[in-house]
């Protein structure tokens, strides 16, 4: 990972769609954003609340989502969208849009990805901090069996590796893939990657009045015998995914970030407790001149 300074947009973009737990018809809006002010989220539906900085500390819990909430708002399942800023490494932006949760899109960041690279993006003068893993980091649940290992690497970049497997009954089948996180690689070969969920799980979540308005064309659902109505992008667009999710996660950190993160059927939660625990950890933030 080489030495940079910070980057926005040229101009504004924007993107229209459903929102996949709420239902909701949404337009958000990137804006472009001065030096150090990071990624932030503002709900316009809510007049008179403040934007939402898209970091650690404003994250509440949620399952199967990352949700940030300041006063009286909140965004629902910000990861495809921060994952899709992150994947560009677009630092500073404000996020303007009026609903509970950005477009669903069709699962993955590659509607988000191309509305920003239409916009352009603009380096800064500001270096970008970068944050050195110095010393092993862990969590993880025996009960659930998922962890996440955050570990040093002797190279400037951002290594993650992620290991799928749900079992010999799941129709998921185990998927390992390495990547070495660059925006060309995150363009090229994750943004593309779509939420997935196992039929049951969907039927589950409508009986909640979420998703009312998904079908299966707007992600991967899992039937006994594969993806219904819909076919995979890769053979292991599932782990893809699973990386795309772990970027968008770990920027909410606010700076890039050195090291090699093992996951094994990691979440939301289980990524933002390792950033906790990477914080935690004496790992040290170092802001290096261009």
């Amino acid at each position: 990972m080489s030495v940079r300074v910070q980057r926005t947009l040229a101009q504004s973009a924007e993107v229209h769609g459903i929102g996949f737990f709420t239902g909701a018809d949404v337009k958000l809006r990137f804006l472009p954003a001065p030096e150090n002010h990071g990624i932030a989220f503002q709900r316009v539906d809510l007049p008179g609340t403040q934007p939402i900085p898209a970091r650690l500390d404003f994250v509440v819990p949620r399952q199967r989502r990352t949700a940030i909430s300041l006063g009286d708002a909140t965004v629902e399942m910000i990861e495809h969208t921060m994952a899709a800023l992150a994947g560009l490494q677009i630092d500073n932006c404000l996020v303007q849009l009026d609903a509970p949760e950005p477009p669903g899109g069709d699962g993955s960041s590659l509607h988000f990805v191309h509305e920003l690279l239409e916009a352009g993006i603009v380096e800064q003068s500001a270096p970008q901090p970068l944050l050195v893993i110095q010393h092993e980091s862990r969590t993880g649940s025996e009960a659930a069996d998922c962890q996440v290992v955050a570990a040093p690497i002797p190279r400037r970049l951002l290594a993650i590796t992620y290991e799928l497997d749900y079992g010999p009954r799941s129709p998921i089948r185990p998927q390992v893939l390495t990547i070495e996180f660059s925006p060309e690689l995150f363009v090229a070969g994750l943004a593309f990657a779509r939420t997935f969920v196992l039929e049951q799980e969907v039927q589950a979540l409508k009986a909640q009045g979420y998703g009312t308005r998904v079908t299966e064309k707007d992600l991967l659902i899992f039937g006994p015998d594969g993806p219904i109505g819909n076919e995979l992008r890769a053979t292991d667009e599932c782990v893809r995914h699973k990386i795309l999710d772990c970027i968008g996660d770990f920027a909410l950190l606010g700076c890039d970030l050195q090291g090699h993160i093992r996951a094994y059927r990691s979440g939301h939660a289980m990524n933002h407790a390792i950033c906790r625990e990477i914080l935690a950890s004496q790992a040290e933030v170092a802001v290096r001149a261009a």
